[in-house]
């Protein structure tokens, strides 16, 4: 899988830009504001249907702009594909492969398997559980269609419960029948769910773990610990001990919605106990670990995005992970730096061809 050609129409700060792609390395070099992000998050959008900064699909059309226009041509399996993600202000974002429009946008995730590393990755560490939530289910949903859809109709029978526990406060009212309706539905698709991701965990941290040892060169010992209340019990049982608080919130306060993943190092909870170098090593080799999992499900080498990557690395590291492209682990890799000289010498090293764009 890589991607031979981009054209970008309003999208963000940029007005109008087309580039040409080589199908192994390409840099985007520039100052600070001048756009290097967006253009990896173009990509991005492409194969999610949404930014990776900006979930509000609104919010990525340039300013006193009416519209953006993503257009792309990519090659899978030999076979050329054309990717176009539209929107217009007040109007449904349309996505169209070889011009014909998506009916539903689930249809189109995995599609283009491709992973980003970011400096904003610090929110899976800082931000609460739904961050790191939807990490496990983006790469699960990428893979998995029937497990994106039973996430979806939960999703949605969750609103529903949570809706009909305001009713009962606001009317003064309780009929247990009717919120059982919603119990019953709910409880197949949790544990599915939990017991989809219980197993991917399984396969995936042994994944990290060697990612982690490959770029630290260390014995620290770090863990994805995955934290769910089905683990004891049940989703009949939950909602049945939980159904006092739930009138009282006015909201489900219990199920697979709430699971966490703890990440660890040396057993402690590394968004308190690690360093911010460790915290860096950790995130890169998540997303590393996502890659080749992505990979091995999939049987396609996803696209691999670096945004800022000496945000997160010293030379030394980024050059031994660019390396990786000589040894066949990575595919097209797309970069962005402030420091053109720095990353061309990086670049020289490898023995693949690369382009850089300078902006």
């Amino acid at each position: 899988m890589f991607l031979n050609h981009l054209t970008l129409l309003n999208y963000k700060n940029i007005a109008s830009k087309s580039f040409d792609f080589t199908s192994k390395i390409n840099c985007f070099v520039g100052q600070n504001g001048v756009g290097k992000t967006n253009i990896l998050d173009a990509i991005y959008h492409l194969a999610y249907g949404k930014s990776y900064f900006n979930p509000l699909a609104t919010q990525n059309i340039k300013h006193e702009e009416d519209f953006f226009l993503l257009d792309a041509v990519f090659n899978k399996k030999e076979k050329e594909e054309k990717i176009s993600c539209s929107i217009k202000r007040g109007q449904k974002k349309i996505i169209k492969r070889n011009n014909k429009i998506y009916d539903k946008l689930s249809e189109h995730i995995g599609f283009i398997p491709l992973v980003i590393i970011s400096p904003s990755d610090t929110d899976l560490i800082i931000e609460g559980s739904e961050t790191r939530r939807k990490f496990i289910d983006s790469v699960l949903s990428t893979l998995d269609h029937h497990y994106l859809n039973e996430l979806i109709q939960y999703q949605k029978l969750i609103a529903q419960r949570n809706a009909l526990l305001k009713y009962f406060a606001l009317n003064l009212t309780f009929d247990k029948d009717n919120l059982a309706i919603y119990d019953e539905q709910l409880a197949p698709l949790g544990n599915n769910i939990f017991k989809k991701r219980q197993h991917f965990l399984e396969e995936f941290t042994p994944i990290f773990q060697k990612y982690h040892n490959h770029i630290t060169n260390q014995n620290e010992k770090v863990q994805l610990v995955y934290q769910s209340q089905l683990h004891d019990t049940n989703m009949p049982v939950l909602f049945s001990q939980n159904l006092t608080k739930d009138r009282a919130l006015q909201y489900t306060s219990c199920g697979i919605h709430k699971d966490d993943l703890s990440f660890e190092i040396e057993s402690y909870p590394i968004k308190k106990f690690g360093s911010q170098g460790q915290q860096k090593s950790f995130l890169i080799a998540l997303k590393l670990a996502q890659f080749e999992f992505m990979k091995q499900q999939s049987g396609e080498l996803p696209i691999l995005l670096f945004d800022d990557i000496f945000d997160k690395l010293d030379e030394s590291r980024v050059a031994k992970i660019v390396s990786l492209v000589n040894e066949s682990v990575f595919g097209q890799i797309f970069i962005s730096d402030t420091h053109e000289e720095r990353t061309e010498n990086i670049l020289k090293t490898t023995n693949q061809p690369y382009r850089i764009f300078k902006l």
